[in-house]
């Protein structure tokens, strides 16, 4: 449903289409629909979008903007990550009110999970 005045949709770059969208089927369960051979979209994530076909990447250190996924199981979530070609890029760490960790999907891309515990 779109609401008036809520964000809706989100676009990152990825230099690696075909990869990017085999580790996020494979970590977190997505489907992706092509529009193109430059262009995949994701839905029904917590937020829409999609991944363009570009050689730059969306990293904090750069001033990007850090969409943080949640998990009710953080180990298994970050041993997922891990296995299905992420790089780790924060190891977990904890804050008031729970623990994350950041990684990099395989265009680059940095993204966080976190949980409220280990």
């Amino acid at each position: 449903m779109n609401t008036h005045e809520k964000l809706n949709y989100v676009e990152f770059a990825g230099r690696d289409l075909p990869a990017t969208k085999t580790f996020f089927s494979a970590v977190f369960g997505w489907e992706f629909v092509d529009y193109g051979p430059e262009y995949t979209a994701f839905s029904n994530q917590g937020l829409d979008g999609g991944f363009y076909q570009a050689d730059m990447c969306s990293q904090t250190s750069n001033g990007a903007a850090l969409l943080v996924f949640y998990s009710a199981d953080i180990q298994s979530t970050l041993q997922k990550v891990i296995d299905n070609g992420g790089t780790i890029i924060k190891p977990l760490f904890d804050f008031p009110g729970g623990c994350r960790f950041h990684f990099t999907e395989p265009s680059g891309n940095e993204f966080a999970v976190w949980s409220e515990e280990r």
